[in-house]
């Protein structure tokens, strides 16, 4: 551990290993945009004839949520009841997201279906040199989604269900992409309403969004966004930079996702904790907010403390490193076993 004072993580396991046997179902309100996750996987052994670029033989494909759907996995699987708000088009792709989460068991009925709009898919293509690389990369992403903004109906629809929601909540998690489910004045009532409720408000914004995010209990970043930004306020160091926003939006904490390097917790005390990541084997890294977000309402939620929070999320992220796939989402048998592995691994140390 590293920061401004002590802290036990073994302790903080311990309680966490006690949370997870003790979830009982509590409320989370949970919008936020959605997307498709698509994944071609296949081998690039030659480079087209017409450009230097690979031609990637596909042999296999799959797709899942991602998202605040990829949350709202997460939260069902640690048992907890999640009021979902989002919105996905009349498509394809929105039929699978809809399908995918009704087989959970996750209700759908807050989920708004746009007419004549595209839903947001990622597709990703990765590759491996056959024979010669077990190991597959990401060779591209193409990204498809609405050209057009969501209807301003269907926003405030979605406001006023999750506002409604809130007084039944143990949390609440906004996930922003920009994409028109949630405005700035909307998420601002709604942290609103979530202080006066004494609710932990999780919120996930893009960089271009902090307006979203105003007052909220803990905000998620990933490292290369928090450098990007101390470049822009010309501040000497990532520390700075952090207390600096914790000020500018009056958050009372700052959850940095540095991936292999760990997670930072800045806390508006100006106190700051972090926590190396222990993963041994990391293969990717996407989900890693999605994972962070879950774990922090769960904790926040059954009113754990901020580090103890933060502990919860490392731990996470940390499954979502060492995952097979991408398409994988925090679900509690796989975040309890690396609990135990983590307790078992610190006592090691000790000896």
């Amino acid at each position: 551990m590293e920061g401004d004072e002590e802290f036990d993580r073994a302790n903080s396991l311990s309680k966490l290993k006690n949370l997870l046997q003790q979830i009982d179902g509590s409320k989370v309100t949970l919008i936020g945009d959605t997307m498709l996750d698509r994944y071609h996987h296949g081998f690039a052994n030659n480079l087209t004839s017409t450009a230097p670029v690979p031609v990637v033989k596909i042999i296999r494909s799959e797709e899942s949520p991602g998202a605040s759907a990829h949350i709202a996995l997460g939260l069902n699987s640690l048992g907890m009841n999640v009021e979902f708000y989002c919105s996905v088009g009349d498509d394809d792709e929105g039929k699978t997201i809809l399908n995918f989460l009704s087989e959970k068991n996750i209700n759908t009925d807050n989920i708004s279906i746009a007419k004549d709009r595209k839903t947001l898919t990622k597709i990703r293509f990765y590759g491996s040199r056959e024979s010669l690389l077990d190991r597959s990369q990401m060779l591209l992403q193409a990204d498809r989604g609405p050209q057009e903004k969501l209807s301003e109906e269907i926003s405030i629809r979605l406001f006023k269900g999750a506002n409604k929601s809130l007084k039944e909540s143990c949390a609440l998690v906004i996930s922003d992409y920009d994409k028109g489910v949630i405005t700035a004045d909307e998420a601002q009532k709604l942290i609103n309403r979530s202080i006066k409720l004494d609710i932990p408000v999780i919120v996930d914004p893009k960089l271009t969004g902090l307006e979203k995010s105003i007052g909220a209990t803990v905000v998620l970043f990933e490292i290369r966004g928090l450098e990007l930004l101390r470049r822009r306020m010309m501040v000497n160091s990532s520390k700075e930079a952090a207390f600096n926003l914790i000020n500018q939006y009056n958050w009372k904490s700052l959850l940095v996702l540095g991936g292999i390097n760990g997670v930072t917790l800045y806390e508006n005390t100006q106190d700051y904790l972090h926590i190396p990541c222990m993963s041994t084997s990391p293969e990717q890294q996407i989900g890693l907010h999605d994972a962070a977000a879950t774990a922090l309402a769960a904790a926040l939620g059954h009113g754990m403390g901020m580090r103890d929070s933060a502990t919860l999320a490392a731990a996470a992220c940390e499954c979502v490193l060492s995952a097979q796939s991408s398409m994988e989402f925090v679900d509690l048998e796989t975040l309890g076993l690396w609990l135990d592995e983590l307790s078992w691994k610190m006592q090691i140390s000790e000896r």
